[in-house]
């Protein structure tokens, strides 16, 4: 297991005192310790200019006119949305209209797609058309976004995950709720996908988990085409009692059957404990039992959120970048424990995956020894995804994982 991760040899925790300065001086000036060790306001300057220039190469390295990937996921839509991020960061309207350029030629590319998910379709496009529309005071482009959305069909054979399924088209109306106001997607028109995600979730369960879902040939369990983001989406649905009990059931069922070491599989009645992802494994699994317990008020699904975080602090530090299966993902895992708990344990702990990030990345991907991903400059994959976490970490009460967390 230990060669898809880094041993991660940082310290469990370090105050901003000045025993971290003897803690540095002892690691021979280590670089890692010293950011580390530095105040949380400097730190977060470093990482707000690294990140502005790594905004820069991802828009220069990813954006030509011509899409022929308009997704979320490796695609243009990434680097808009990475724009809007940094927009709400720094307020450079420059960031915004370049996001709503991009837009734009993404609208073109996939008009007949078919797909119809926030991270891998035609919905994503025109929910952050409309909200990037709404930020630059332009009422006529959001309402044609906010028309073409409405437009959107949902074809009879779609999956129910999150990255192209049903599941994905309500994240989108659930984005599109929050940035633009309650009701802008009805609850009528919600309401008929979740009846239809509820019903097929019973219709699959097999007397044990209340809500099963197969996709590809395999009942997933993770975040990316899996339980743990179809339950994520459902919680944001204004679900019936009995559909409430449902969800908390299939949470309990999976905690109940997690690996002896805290972390979960990735496909129901899969024995490898390999995977440490959002995508599959206890990150993107954390993320919603974090919401849980948010939602629910339930101390089961806030400590199964934090044991989970354990294992992402333990086997988290993976040899790979981006946000979907790297560290970038996984450290939005303490952001949002941070922001359930108020614990400073937690925002140390993504301060120093991202510290890790800033002082190492890099060079590993350089020398071969970290995946840069298949897209190296992509929101999901790639240096974008870690750029969008540098941003994030300037406000880190308000961080939210990309395409995830509302």
């Amino acid at each position: 297991m230990g060669d898809r991760y880094f041993p991660n040899e940082m310290p469990g925790h370090m105050p901003e005192t000045t025993t971290t300065t003897t803690v540095a001086e002892r690691n021979n000036g280590d670089s890692l310790t010293k950011l580390l060790s530095l105040p949380y306001n400097t730190l977060s300057q470093r990482l707000k200019a690294s990140a502005l220039g790594l905004k820069d190469t991802v828009v220069r390295e990813t954006w030509g006119k011509r899409v022929k990937d308009y997704s979320l996921y490796t695609g243009a839509l990434g680097t808009a949305y990475l724009l809007f991020k940094a927009y709400q960061v720094t307020k450079n309207q420059n960031d915004l209209n370049l996001c709503s350029e991009i837009v734009k030629a993404c609208d073109s590319a996939s008009t007949d797609s078919g797909r119809v998910t926030f991270i891998c379709g035609r919905a994503g496009v025109c929910a952050l058309g409309a909200v990037a529309a709404k930020h630059a005071g332009d009422g006529r482009l959001l309402d044609h976004y906010l028309a073409q959305f409405k437009e959107i069909k949902l074809p009879s054979d779609l999956p129910y995950e999150l990255l192209y399924g049903r599941a994905g088209f309500l994240w989108a109306c659930s984005f599109l709720n929050k940035h633009i106001g309650k009701e802008t997607i009805s609850t009528s028109h919600k309401r008929a996908v979740v009846d239809e995600i509820i019903k097929a979730g019973r219709l699959a369960r097999k007397g044990r988990c209340p809500l099963l879902y197969e996709w590809h040939g395999k009942r997933y369990w993770g975040a990316a085409h899996g339980l743990a983001g179809i339950m994520h989406v459902l919680m944001d649905m204004g679900l019936k009692p009995d559909e409430v009990e449902d969800v908390k059931s299939t949470l309990r069922y999976m905690i109940k059957n997690r690996f002896s070491s805290g972390n979960y599989p990735s496909s129901e009645g899969n024995e490898s404990d390999r995977l440490v992802h959002w995508c599959h494994g206890a990150p993107g699994i954390a993320l919603t039992l974090a919401k849980a317990a948010e939602v629910f008020g339930d101390k089961e699904f806030l400590q199964a959120a934090m044991d989970a975080g354990e294992v992402v602090w333990n086997r988290g530090l993976l040899r790979r970048v981006g946000i979907c299966h790297g560290i970038s993902g996984n450290a939005y895992v303490f952001l949002s424990l941070y922001r359930l708990t108020g614990n400073a344990e937690y925002l140390y702990r993504a301060k120093a995956f991202a510290c890790f990030l800033h002082d190492r990345a890099h060079k590993l991907i350089s020398e071969g020894k970290m995946h840069g991903g298949d897209r190296p400059y992509s929101l999901f994959e790639g240096v974008g995804g870690m750029c969008c976490l540098f941003l994030d970490m300037l406000e880190p009460s308000e961080a939210r994982f990309p395409a995830y967390e509302l």
